[in-house]
């Protein structure tokens, strides 16, 4: 713990003092000046609102040229400049103006407690297609995400291009640097503006001031990070051994061995004419052998046994004929005759007894 009355704290509303003539009464002793190039699309813009420019850096004694030929600003300084860091503040100015930040706030980089950062994120990410999805992450639906990072920084940011410019304090500069550089590295600014916003709650609390404020603030680990492919092939070292590989034998190291070099010129010729002929030889036979193969017959397939008809159950030709005169002496959808006589007969007795 820190005893609250060893720290340095700078009382609410102090402002440092303005830097006025009487400070610097002899001016400067060289002029400066600095040029920036702006693109072709910020001509008429800044055609229109040059005559405020002029104006604005006018109190500050700094003198501003548009050259449209060229498509360059230029601001210098002049006898009666008496503040030093006035031209850095003009450079800033145009510079901001040539990243697409309008006159308005731009303007706000001649104050004493404002500070400008212009990002340069093109080269960051190689893809281009990756790079602009990252870009509008940062921006984020509607630019909401971008609204929200300047209402917890207290900047204006402008995204255009390549580059992000940032104006404001210094503590929102910082920390606008660093979710623009951690969206270009994939990671989602909301992890950022959470901290933030955590951070800023914090601030309010007068106890937690001189404490840590690690177990407060979230901790984000990724979880899609891919294993490294392994290579196909694995190439593995040798056992280190001080001795020099065998030297490989020459060519005639080889004649040697096998006896070729004891032969004479007419002998080696013919032995390798017999070499050459023996491969050409082996060569027309498996050539010939592929061209006959077109010729080979396919096999037959063995040809099915039909099976004899099993004489064990015997047919009753007897039976079957009795079958069918019996059939014949029936009619279709009436009564046999020995039936119809037999219910003729049943009839008439119940009508005697009746």
């Amino acid at each position: 713990a820190v005893d609250e009355s060893e720290l340095l704290t700078v009382p609410d509303g102090w402002k440092e003092p303005a830097f006025t003539r009487e400070d610097n009464p002899k001016g400067l002793l060289e002029e400066s000046s600095f040029a920036t190039l702006f693109p072709k699309y910020r001509e008429a813009y800044l055609k229109e609102c040059w005559p405020l420019v002029q104006k604005a850096l006018g109190e500050h004694y700094v003198n501003a040229a548009l050259d449209l030929i060229e498509g360059s600003m230029t601001v210098t300084t002049t006898k009666k400049t008496f503040d030093p860091y006035a031209i850095i503040r003009a450079r800033d100015l145009i510079k901001l103006l040539a990243r697409s930040v309008p006159f308005e706030q731009a303007v706000r980089i001649l104050q004493d407690d404002v500070a400008c950062d212009i990002i340069k994120i093109g080269s960051l990410v190689r893809k281009r297609e990756t790079f602009i999805k990252r870009r509008a992450r940062l921006l984020g639906p509607k630019g909401s995400t971008l609204k929200a990072l300047e209402l917890l920084t207290n900047c204006y940011i402008m995204v255009q291009g390549n580059t992000v410019s940032a104006l404001g304090p210094f503590s929102g500069l910082k920390e606008v640097r660093k979710v623009v550089l951690d969206t270009m590295k994939n990671i989602h600014p909301i992890y950022n503006i959470k901290t933030l916003m955590i951070k800023r709650e914090l601030a309010k609390d007068p106890e937690l001031r001189t404490q840590s404020w690690e177990r407060f603030l979230p901790k984000f680990k990724r979880k899609n990070l891919k294993k490294r492919k392994e290579p196909k092939k694995k190439n593995t070292k040798k056992e280190y051994t001080p001795f020099p590989p065998p030297q490989p034998e020459s060519q005639i190291d080889k004649e040697l061995a096998s006896g070729e070099y004891f032969l004479k010129e007419r002998q080696k010729k013919r032995k390798q004419m017999e070499e050459i002929k023996a491969k050409q030889a082996d060569a027309i036979k498996r050539r010939q052998e592929e061209r006959n193969k077109a010729f080979i017959p396919p096999k037959e397939k063995p040809a099915v046994k039909t099976k004899k008809a099993s004489t064990e159950k015997k047919i009753d030709i007897e039976a079957i004929k009795e079958k069918v005169k019996n059939a014949k002496k029936k009619k279709l959808g009436a009564l046999p005759e020995e039936e119809v006589k037999l219910k003729m007969a049943a009839d008439e007795k119940k009508k005697k007894k009746k």
